[in-house]
């Protein structure tokens, strides 16, 4: 699927939920007001995200170079679409990007990314009893910190007590995540070491 992506709007918002774990909305309507290409990172205000709580999004190498190359429209503070929203033109780019893919790529959502980031992400990483396994061990409330979801280690009374936002794990996470899909896609190689379930970053 990556590789099948063009240098157009679809291309960069879908290698950008690959890269982020975004929600497909967050990308799709992002404003250049909420990128700060020096810091690396997308604040999202409450309003822009699903669970009314404001959310940053630290940006990897890949993604920041995605943004970089973004071209600018005057007058215009979407990043992507030129309508009066956010990009709008999911339905015949989506069936123009499925015929390049098939029949690598089963049939599948714009927002099974966010799915694939995340199982990756938890998945156990290699071993030497099962060195061919490929996810990265990233512990799950690092992962819920950049879903940016209030469950498990941030539910009930768990959530009264901890304010954490988990930032440097989440970076870290991202940064990890970012040079696996680039080995995957055969434009790097897999040099940062999974984390353990008990690492901190």
């Amino acid at each position: 699927m990556w590789g099948a992506c063009r240098d157009d709007d679809l291309g960069r918002i879908v290698k950008l939920l690959v890269l982020t774990g975004a929600r497909r909305e967050e990308i799709a309507s992002l404003r250049w007001p909420e990128v700060d290409l020096e810091s690396a990172v997308i604040s999202l205000p409450g309003e822009r995200t699903k669970n009314g709580k404001p959310h940053d999004i630290p940006l990897s190498g890949p993604a920041l170079d995605i943004l970089k190359a973004c071209p600018r429209r005057p007058g215009r503070e979407l990043c992507f679409g030129d309508g009066e929203g956010g990009y709008q033109g999911w339905g015949k780019a989506k069936v123009a990007l499925d015929k390049r893919i098939r029949p690598a790529l089963a049939p599948w959502r714009i927002h099974d990314l966010r799915r694939t980031v995340a199982t990756a992400m938890a998945e156990s990483p290699p071993d030497k009893e099962h060195p061919k396994a490929r996810g990265l061990g990233v512990p799950p409330h690092i992962i819920e910190a950049m879903l940016n979801h209030v469950s498990g280690h941030k539910a009930g009374v768990a959530g009264v007590y901890n304010h954490a936002t988990y930032a440097r794990e989440v970076r870290a996470a991202l940064v990890m995540w970012a040079d696996h899909v680039s080995a995957i896609a055969g434009e790097g190689e897999r040099r940062v070491v999974p984390m353990g379930r008990k690492s901190r970053v």
